[in-house]
């Protein structure tokens, strides 16, 4: 079963950093290393508003399939167009690079709205 491909109402990306060491002498110089070219700790925070009951329960069936936080897994392009749908700068500069799998960092988090009606968080970590 592939992500829910449904346009979030809340997005907070963030686009982690690169893998660098920082090192102090004695005289107090910095000196910083530069381990890699790739970005590691990106998140990607989603909350879906007032949906319905059996739309939340895809996110839960989704991290089921995927074995909770255990295993990764990919966006199909129909889910990368609906989660950064709605940003109007560059396409590359919100949007991951390619390569990224994701795994849920923790279990989504339901919350009744009212009687069939739910929100539901979702918290990603990009895995290189």
């Amino acid at each position: 079963m592939p992500y829910p491909a449904i346009r979030p109402t809340e997005r907070q990306f963030d686009p982690g950093d690169y893998p660098v060491r920082k090192y102090n002498a004695q005289n107090g110089a910095e000196v910083r290393i530069l381990y890699g070219n790739r970005r590691f700790g990106l998140r990607l925070a989603l909350s879906y508003t007032n949906i319905t009951d059996l739309l939340a329960e895809e996110f839960l069936n989704h991290y089921d399939e995927t074995t909770g936080t255990f295993s990764t897994f990919t966006f199909s392009p129909d889910a990368r167009v609906a989660l950064f749908a709605g940003w109007s700068g560059t396409e590359g500069a919100l949007s991951p690079p390619s390569g990224v799998d994701w795994r849920y960092e923790k279990a989504p988090q339901v919350t009744a709205v009212r009687p069939g009606i739910s929100t539901i968080t979702v918290s990603l970590v990009g895995v290189i």
